[in-house]
Order: C-alpha cells, then sequence, then structure tokens
C-alpha cells in the first residue's frame, strides 16, 4: 500500500497541482486514468494533514535552538511553501472524484474537512490564496486566481456545512487512521473544526454571508461535538517505517533543542505536573540526585537573548531539554489538528464572550481536566510525573481558578494561558494564531522586533503566477509582500 500512495502522489503532484509549477505541458499524464480506491488516498492524506509542526515550537516561545539563529524564535522568517496543494489538497480532490464513481458519500464530506483544513491554515499563514481555481490543472487551469481571505473562510465553513450533511453511517470508511471507520466521531470533528475557524474569525462580526456568533452558536446548540478525549482529530503513530511520530530519530532534539523559560515558568509557577512531560531536568539537577516531580530541577532560556547566551546555560548546566521520549519514542503521543481539550477551550471563549449561554468556568475546567487526561493515557509510566495529583485541587489553585465574574480581557487571557500549555507539540501554528488574534499569552519579544502577521508568499508563485499574485497583494497589503502586514482576519 505504501508503494501505490507514493505513485499516486508523485503521478497527482504532476498532474494536477496548479500552484507550484508551471503545467503548460503535463496537462496529461497517463497514471491518472486508473481509478484508484479512495481508502489508499485517505490513509496518505491523514497522515500528511497530522503531522508534528515543530516550527511552532519557537515561535510561541516553547522551545529555543542553541546552535544558531533559529529564524522562527527570532521572528525573522520569510516565505513559506506552497507544497500543501500538491501534497494534500491534490490527493484530497482525486479521494473526492473517486468517491463520487463509487457514490459514497463519507470520503467526499472527509474530502471536504481535509479541503476547509488545508485552505484554513493555507490562508491564516499568507492571507489571500487561490481557492476556487486551486488544484484544477486538470481543468487547464495552470495560473489560478488569488480569492480575498473572507471568501476563503466563507467557502470553507459552507464546505464544512455540507461534510455535515453528506456524513452517514451507511457508507463504509476503509483506509481511515484516524477513527477506524467512525462516522460519528468524523462529524464530531466536523462540527468542531467548524467552531474552531469561528473563534479564529473572532476580531470579524462577519465572513460573507455568515454572521460570526449566530453561527457559532447554531453549530454549538444543535451539531454533535467531541465529548471525551476519545473524540480527538488525532493521528496515533506505530512503531513501523513511515508510522513513527514526527520527531522520532530527530538528531537536533538530542543535541541543541531546549525550553524556553517563558514557558517552562507557567508551570513551575502552578505547580503543573505537565511540565515534567514535556521537559528533562537540567543536567545539575540530574548530578544533584534531584527526583523528577522536583520543580527547582528545571530550567529554561530567554528566546529573545543571543543564542550564545543561551549556550553559555548549557556550560553552567542549568538548561533543560526537551524530555528524550519526543525524539526516543517511537509512538510517543498522538498528534492532534484538533482535541477535545482545544474545543472546550473554545467553547469557554465563546461563553466569555457571550456568544453563547452557559458557564465559561465549567468549559474551562473541563478543557483542563481533558488535557490531564491526555498525559496521563498517552505518556509512558504516568505515575512517575502524576502520582498523588488531583486536578481538582489544581482547578482551585488561585493562578489557575476561573472567575466567570472577571473581565473580559481576564478571562481570555486566563482561557488563552491554559491553553497554550496544552499545546505542545499539539495542533501546529494554534498557539501562534491565538496570540495573534488575542494578545495572550503575553510572549516576550525583542525590543524592537514586533511578531510577523503572516508568511511571504512562494518564490514559485512570482515566477509562474505573478499577475495574479500581483493583484493579490495590491488588494491586501497594498503590494507589499511582507510579514508585518497585517491581514483581513486580524484588521
Amino acid at each position: 500500500m505504501k508503494n501505490i500512495i507514493k505513485l499516486l502522489s508523485v503521478a497527482g503532484l504532476l498532474a494536477l497541482a496548479s500552484c507550484e509549477t508551471n503545467l503548460d505541458t503535463i496537462n496529461e499524464n497517463p497514471n491518472d486514468q486508473a481509478s484508484v480506491d479512495p481508502k489508499f488516498l485517505l490513509t496518505y492524506v491523514s497522515q500528511n494533514a497530522f503531522q508534528v509542526n515543530g516550527d511552532n515550537m519557537y515561535a510561541s516561545r516553547m522551545m529555543i535552538g542553541t546552535d544558531g539563529e533559529n529564524v522562527y524564535q527570532y521572528m525573522k522568517w520569510n516565505d513559506a511553501s506552497f507544497d500543501v496543494y500538491t501534497k494534500g489538497l491534490l490527493n484530497t480532490g482525486k479521494m473526492m472524484q473517486e468517491a463520487e464513481k463509487i457514490n459514497n458519500k463519507n470520503y467526499q464530506a472527509i474530502g471536504k474537512f481535509y479541503r476547509a483544513y488545508y485552505f484554513f491554515n493555507l490562508s491564516l499563514k499568507f492571507g489571500s490564496i487561490p481557492y476556487s481555481e486551486a488544484v484544477k490543472g486538470e481543468s487547464g487551469i495552470t495560473q489560478p486566481k488569488y480569492d480575498s481571505q473572507e471568501a476563503v473562510m466563507a467557502g470553507i465553513l459552507s464546505e464544512l456545512k455540507e461534510a455535515n450533511d453528506l456524513i452517514n453511517t451507511n457508507d463504509k470508511i476503509e483506509g481511515d487512521i484516524i477513527y477506524k471507520g467512525d462516522a460519528s466521531k468524523w462529524k464530531k470533528l466536523i462540527n468542531s473544526f467548524r467552531l474552531k475557524i469561528l473563534i479564529t474569525l473572532s476580531k470579524k462580526p462577519t465572513v460573507g454571508n455568515y454572521n460570526i456568533a449566530t453561527e457559532f452558536a447554531s453549530v454549538a446548540g444543535n451539531q454533535p461535538l467531541m465529548t471525551s478525549i476519545a473524540d480527538n482529530g488525532e493521528l496515533k503513530f506505530a512503531d513501523a517505517a513511515d508510522s513513527r511520530y514526527t520527531m522520532f530519530n530527530n538528531s537536533g532534539y538530542g543535541s541543541s533543542l531546549y525550553m524556553a523559560n517563558y514557558f517552562i515558568n507557567l508551570f513551575k509557577d502552578r505547580q503543573d505536573p505537565r511540565l515534567f512531560t514535556f521537559a528533562a531536568q537540567t543536567t545539575g539537577a540530574k548530578e544533584a540526585g534531584k527526583p523528577l516531580t522536583d520543580f527547582t530541577a528545571y530550567n529554561g532560556g530567554n528566546p529573545t537573548s543571543p543564542y550564545s547566551d543561551n549556550a553559555a546555560l548549557i556550560t553552567a548546566k542549568n538548561i533543560s531539554k526537551v524530555n528524550d521520549r519526543f525524539y526516543k519514542d517511537a509512538t510517543n503521543e498522538p498528534s492532534s489538528v484538533l482535541s477535545y481539550s482545544e474545543l472546550e477551550f473554545i467553547l469557554a471563549e465563546a461563553t466569555a464572550r457571550g456568544w453563547i449561554s452557559g458557564s465559561t468556568k465549567t468549559h474551562y475546567d473541563n478543557a483542563i481536566k481533558a488535557s490531564f487526561t491526555f498525559y496521563q493515557t498517552y505518556v509512558k509510566n504516568p505515575n512517575q510525573y502524576f502520582a498523588g495529583f488531583d486536578v481538582n485541587q489544581y482547578l482551585a489553585t488561585p493562578l489557575v481558578m476561573y472567575d466567570n465574574s472577571a473581565t473580559l480581557p481576564a478571562q481570555l487571557e486566563k482561557i488563552m494561558t491554559q491553553k497554550y500549555m496544552t499545546m505542545f507539540h499539539q495542533s501546529q501554528w494554534t498557539s501562534y494564531y491565538d496570540y495573534l488574534r488575542t494578545g495572550y499569552p503575553n510572549y516576550p519579544l525583542q525590543t524592537g522586533v514586533s511578531a510577523p502577521y503572516r508568511f511571504r508568499y512562494p518564490q514559485t508563485e512570482y515566477n509562474y503566477n505573478s499577475a495574479n499574485l500581483k493583484a493579490a497583494l495590491a488588494s491586501q497589503y497594498g503590494g507589499n509582500d511582507n510579514i508585518n502586514s497585517k491581514p483581513w482576519w486580524l484588521q
């Protein structure tokens, strides 16, 4: 099956992509004439979509590098790639085409979810992107127009609504490495993801024909949502070729990657044992024989300091590496694109904003409890970290306890801080985007350096789709492709 999937990926890359390559001469590909069972494509797309993204760990002040100046840590990134059009959207579209041939609505529904997922993340990364004309090389569209960010967000909300209507318990779902063919869980993920998009657009009253708050309340009140960590939209890894944890055997994790003090101190201040599952003791603490659960055994480096200063902490034996399970454990923990814990934080925020009724504190508490359940379930030998821990006592401590009567900014800070604390190597760039839209938690930045709002468009678009790209830049950013240009969703 692995060879079939690789063949599909390569063949599809040449045949259908219309945003990364000049396709004037390769619109036809004989490999695409044969039908392919959509289950193979579903496996490939799912495996691609759910991988861990480590770059966000630097941008979000969770990790630091000590072997040079990391562009994400120092907020100096530049352009990014459109390769998701070929690696993800291409095969998603093919899966939907093949599903239509056999009249399987579930593969089509899941395809709409993946389309929404990919376009959502692409648009947050850049702003306007090819959407309505994207991945249509077979139709002769090799230079797709760019759709506004608002049009993209409205479009994917509609696609998810269609996915919710299509998903059913009759059509089989094979090749499903996320939910093992359980359509009801896919339905929960689809609707929960609708809420994620809507909360991300919290600065906007409307998107297209959708009223943000009204649509949120409608989905939250009328559609099935995740109810436990068993519903997490996550990929479980296996100790087999091409199926191991994303960071397994990553040499950098074992040599030059360390924890940021900003992230570590949030846990130390709250006496939060999840810290022990993320970080390793400092070398000095190990040599002193301190127990794993001694919070003084952990220390981070300053993400805003020159990397040479943080390297000096290594010499002093006073900085924590990333817990070695992240690069030594082939299966480690599942990687989520949306977890039950994150959903409860989303509901907590929506309640605080008055979009839905209910107790913000209840959602907030549920989110934290779910996070602890996740780590107590998936971290190997959890008792070495959590023995004697009582989550209810933790929720009652001053820095954690939620106050429904607090001001909205105070409530948002509490929610976003705890949400951030659940996202070490989880949910890709969500923690950074939450920071951009809310300002919480309050990341440390170098003097005179602001947090970028976006990535620059890839050079290939300048080479092969220049006219459409320049029109998009003119309509969004006055023609400037700058990482500090503010996109629509943040205005």
